[in-house]
C-alpha cells in the first residue's frame, strides 16, 4: 500500500468475509467505519464459503476443527488475494497462525446470549416454559449453563447460520426457544425477536462474544496502521483477559468455558469458569486488576502482542496488565481441577 505525500492510500484494499448475511453486515459496518475515517480509501470486498459454512448436519463441537470459519479466509490473506478479514472475535483461536495479527477489536457489541422463543410460545422466559421443552443451542457452553440452571427443558443440538436457525425454530414445532448471541441478533436488525437476554447469572458468555476483530498479515505495517485506529480500549484489554484465559486453559469450542468482564474506573474485573457438559460439575472464580493507562511504548513490534493482537495504541503496562489476568485466573481454576472436567468434557463429546 502507498501513502502518498498526502496520507492518501493509492490502491484498491481488498476486505475479506465469509458470505453469510451476518457476516456481510458485519464487514460493511467496518468498510463504512473505514471511508468515514479514510474518504479517499478505495475497498473491495471478497466473500468466500468456509469449511464452518458448508458442513451443516454437524455439531460444531463435534468437527474439531479450531478455525473452522477462519481458514479459507486466513488462506486467501496467505496468499495476497485479500488484505484484511473481518471476523467475529470469538471465532478466532487464541494462537494465530504465523505472520497474522489481529490489527484492530472494535467496539463490543452486548456480548450476552438472548432466547428466541418459537411464536407460540411469545411473551414467557426460559422459566416459564413447559416441562421438558426443547431448546435448540449448537453451543456446549450455553447448553451446559443452561441444563445447570434450567433443570427442567432439555437442550438439543441446532446449526446453520442466523437466518436457517431462525427459520428452523419459526416453522417446525422442534424447538419451544434457541439461544443465540445478542450481538448478532441486532446486527441483523432482529432485535424485537429477542424475547430474554441472559444475564452472566444465567448464562456468561463465550470468550471475545460480540467483538469484531480485523486480522492482517504482521507485517504489513501500513494496514496494521490504518486499522489500529478502529481500536477500542476497553474491548481491548477485556478481550486480551478472555483470551489469556482461555489459551492457558487450552479450551475451544469443543469444551464449556465462559467468561464475564467488566471495566470499572479503571479496574478491569474478569469472571472465568468451566462445566462438565451436563453443568453438574462447575469452577469458577472472579479477580481483578488495575489497569493503568500510561505511555509506556513497547520496546518491539514483536513485544506488543498479546493472544494475538496487536495494539500498539494502547498502553504496554495495561495491555500486560489484562493477559497477565487471564493467565492466573486460569491458572488457579487448574489448580483447583479444571483440567479434568475439561479432559471429560472432550473425551464425552468426541464420544457422543
Amino acid at each position: 500500500m502507498n501513502f502518498e505525500g498526502n496520507g492518501k492510500v493509492t490502491r484498491v484494499i481488498r476486505m475479506g468475509t465469509r458470505k453469510s448475511q451476518l457476516a456481510r453486515i458485519q464487514t460493511d459496518s467496518v468498510a463504512e467505519k473505514l471511508k468515514e475515517l479514510y474518504p479517499d480509501l478505495q475497498l473491495e470486498i471478497v466473500a468466500m464459503s468456509t469449511i464452518g459454512d458448508k458442513i451443516l448436519d454437524t455439531a460444531l463441537s463435534k468437527i474439531g476443527e479450531k478455525s473452522l470459519f477462519t481458514k479459507e479466509l486466513e488462506n486467501a490473506l496467505e496468499r495476497n488475494e485479500v488484505d484484511l478479514v473481518v471476523h467475529s472475535l470469538k471465532d478466532l483461536p487464541t494462537s494465530l497462525p504465523p505472520g497474522f495479527t489481529i490489527g484492530a477489536v472494535l467496539q463490543r457489541e452486548n456480548p450476552h446470549d438472548a432466547v428466541v422463543l418459537h411464536p407460540k410460545n411469545a411473551g414467557l422466559t426460559l422459566d416459564g416454559l413447559p416441562e421438558k421443552s426443547v431448546i435448540g443451542t449448537s453451543s456446549l457452553r450455553r447448553a451446559a449453563q443452561l441444563k445447570k440452571r434450567f433443570p427442567q427443558l432439555e437442550f438439543e443440538n441446532i446449526r446453520g447460520n442466523l437466518n436457517t436457525r431462525l427459520r428452523k425454530l419459526d416453522e417446525k414445532d422442534d424447538y419451544a426457544a434457541i439461544i443465540l448471541a445478542a450481538a448478532g441478533l441486532k446486527r441483523m436488525g432482529w432485535e424485537t425477536r429477542i424475547s430474554q437476554v441472559l444475564g452472566p447469572e444465567d448464562c456468561m458468555y463465550a470468550v471475545g462474544q460480540g467483538a469484531l476483530a480485523i486480522e492482517v498479515r504482521a507485517r504489513d505495517r501500513d494496514i496494521l496502521e490504518m486499522v489500529s485506529i478502529l481500536h477500542h480500549p476497553d474491548t481491548v484489554l477485556r478481550c486480551i483477559a478472555e483470551r489469556a484465559f482461555l489459551k492457558q486453559l487450552e479450551g475451544g469450542c469443543s469444551v464449556p468455558v465462559a467468561v464475564y468482564t467488566e471495566m470499572k474506573n479503571s479496574v478491569l474485573y474478569l469472571t472465568g469458569a468451566v462445566y462438565s457438559l451436563d453443568g453438574s460439575d462447575c469452577l469458577k472464580e472472579t479477580m481483578q486488576t488495575n489497569i493503568e493507562l500510561d505511555n509506556k511504548v513497547p520496546e518491539s513490534a514483536e513485544e506488543n502482542v498479546h493472544v494475538g493482537i496487536t495494539a500498539n495504541n494502547i498502553s504496554q503496562t495495561a495491555l500486560d496488565a489484562a493477559e497477565r489476568l487471564g493467565v492466573v485466573l486460569a491458572k488457579i481454576l487448574l489448580s483447583k481441577g479444571a483440567k479434568d472436567i475439561l479432559t471429560t468434557a472432550r473425551q464425552l463429546n468426541d464420544a457422543r
